[in-house]
């Protein structure tokens, strides 16, 4: 497809009228004014209000912004979990036109400190939780001039060195109760993330008011969510707008369920909640799925899920999980891919293609859920070898994804060096990956850790997989270690369930059906836990830091 633009005939169409993010919350409410949004309280309880209930104090959030200051293209930050304050907050800084700054809180100090700077933050909005976090930034962080403290206790109750700092609460008081909105050119931007700097420093994504709500259609659709369905946001809130979820629910008119705070220690609470809300829409990770699952194994009776679609990004989620959640509740496991740079929506594998359905035995249909999915309709896709070109959709061909879209990045924000980015205005993913002829992707592996042996690839993710299958492995990571003979060799690092230690010969009867000989590891560490990264992926750049050396001969 050409990146030529062609003009013809001028249309009739309202082309004016402005996509932006609060002509969703706008006509949610307008016809599902009673619907409900369920969220945790300071206090570990939990209540509920409606959308109606919601939109009065989003329009009085706007007035309050504009009351200390904030104006068009300002960027306003938030330190919150997945609460009542900031999905209202979700809808009122955009609405101003004003850009909310997802500050993600699995940052390290310095790296926050950078996203603020490097986003010239005016203002930033802190839950009274985390003033701790607010008040280490603050010496940091010259740009911010007002910063808001979000809590029921009235401010006298509360105890901060953040210079300046007003109460959210007293503002949204003596707020005026109605706004009239403005109409914001669509490509202004609604929102920034920044990636977690995994490679130098965090890069910034800018979404625009168009790119979120074609997105939003997208998610919808590919969802089927609507009014009779509950969406529990779990996904932070803080990073990659909760793969678009708020909004996507909040354009079905679903009611949403806003867990607080939770740890991935502890995940009963989002069963529960599930179970009580009659969750039919969740997104979250295989880190955080697992638990609840082993949690679900506890309960007396299992719980009917049997209409729920869990999004499922971060990592391809174990076989064995997408069938304990099948057979166990009735959930569907809905595998899915994306990145910070895509908004992130990208693939979802929700069904078998009705051309499949009667062609595929049961195993090839769980065979099939590994892959990421389909392509989004709106999103151009092309896998491409090391010099660019196009290779063929056979299923076993990999290549780079290189992707595009109205809701794909075309740039990085204030980052002059960005052109290995992209390829012929796509783009470029770092994930290696395969299209079958059925159009399903499938991500073999990120480039950099993709396992070069003897001149051969072996994929870390198929192989992780390969050994969760094992009833006493409960995670696994493989990285490739330099050695001296093969250029590299897997080494795979392996948490059990009881603590123990399984035999060599035993992991490679794991794995001898899907691998060659030649391509199984020579070295299994155990751990009690594997190291992940801020968003909850395994951080495989410092376990590849921390066993470079162990194929290295000791000096004699």
């Amino acid at each position: 497809m050409s990146n030529e633009i062609v003009m013809g005939l001028a249309s009739t169409h309202g082309d004016h009228y402005q996509l932006n993010t609060t002509t969703i919350i706008r006509h949610a409410v307008r016809t599902y004014p009673e619907q409900e949004i369920v969220y945790r309280t300071a206090d570990g309880g939990w209540d509920r209000y409606t959308y109606a209930d919601a939109y009065a104090r989003i329009q009085r959030s706007a007035n309050a912004l504009r009351s200390i200051g904030v104006r068009p293209g300002n960027v306003v930050g938030i330190l919150d979990w997945n609460s009542r304050r900031h999905f209202e907050l979700y809808w009122a800084i955009p609405g101003v036109a004003a850009v909310m700054l997802q500050m993600n809180l699995r940052l390290a100090p310095e790296d926050l400190a950078y996203v603020t700077g490097h986003s010239e933050a005016s203002t930033v909005l802190v839950d009274e939780s985390l003033l701790a976090v607010a008040e280490a930034l603050a010496p940091h962080t010259s740009t911010v001039k007002t910063w808001v403290v979000m809590s029921d206790k009235p401010m006298a109750e509360i105890a901060t060195t953040l210079p300046n700092a007003v109460h959210w609460e007293d503002l949204l008081a003596a707020a005026d109760p109605q706004i009239d909105w403005p109409v914001i050119d669509e490509t202004s931007a609604y929102s920034a993330c920044y990636t977690t700097g995994t490679t130098g420093r965090p890069k910034g994504i800018y979404y625009s008011h168009r790119g979120i709500y074609l997105h939003t259609l997208a998610e919808v659709a590919s969802l089927a969510i609507n009014s009779d369905d509950a969406v529990m946001v779990i996904t932070p809130m803080f990073h990659g707008q909760s793969w678009g979820l708020p909004h996507a629910a909040t354009y079905g008119a679903a009611k949403v369920v806003l867990p607080g705070r939770y740890v991935a220690e502890d995940t009963s609470v989002l069963v529960d909640a599930m179970i009580a809300e009659n969750v039919t829409v969740a997104n979250g990770a295989p880190a955080i799925y697992q638990p609840m699952m082993n949690y679900i194994k506890t309960l007396a009776a299992a719980p009917d899920l049997s209409r729920a679609r869990l999004m499922s990004g971060a990592t391809e989620p174990p076989l064995s999980l997408m069938r304990d959640f099948h057979d166990i509740t009735g959930a569907d496991i809905v595998h899915g891919y994306g990145a910070t740079e895509t908004t992130p929506l990208v693939a979802l594998n929700r069904d078998v293609k009705h051309s499949l359905r009667d062609v595929l035995s049961d195993d090839q249909k769980w065979d099939l859920k590994r892959k990421q999915g389909l392509p989004a309709n709106g999103v151009d896709i092309r896998i491409v070898d090391a010099d660019g070109n196009d290779l063929p959709h056979d299923g076993t061909s990999q290549g780079e994804v290189l992707l595009r879209g109205p809701w794909i990045i075309e740039r990085y924000h204030k980052l002059d060096d960005d052109a290995d980015k992209f390829l012929d205005g796509y783009w470029r993913s770092g994930d290696l990956g395969t299209i079958d002829a059925n159009g399903y992707l499938k991500i073999t592996d990120r480039i950099k850790d993709v396992i070069k042996s003897g001149g051969e690839w072996i994929s870390s993710i198929d192989m992780e997989n390969a050994l969760v299958s094992h009833p006493n492995i409960v995670e696994a990571a493989v990285i490739g270690v330099a050695h001296p003979k093969w250029q590299e060799r897997p080494v795979a690092l392996i948490v059990t369930a009881d603590g123990a230690e399984i035999a060599l010969e035993e992991i490679h009867r794991v794995l001898e059906d899907k691998f060659a000989k030649w391509q199984l590891p020579d070295t299994v560490l155990f751990a009690e836990t594997l190291p992940r990264t801020s968003v909850g992926k395994l951080d495989k750049k410092l376990m590849r830091s921390t066993y470079a050396d162990i194929y290295i001969p000791a000096p004699q």
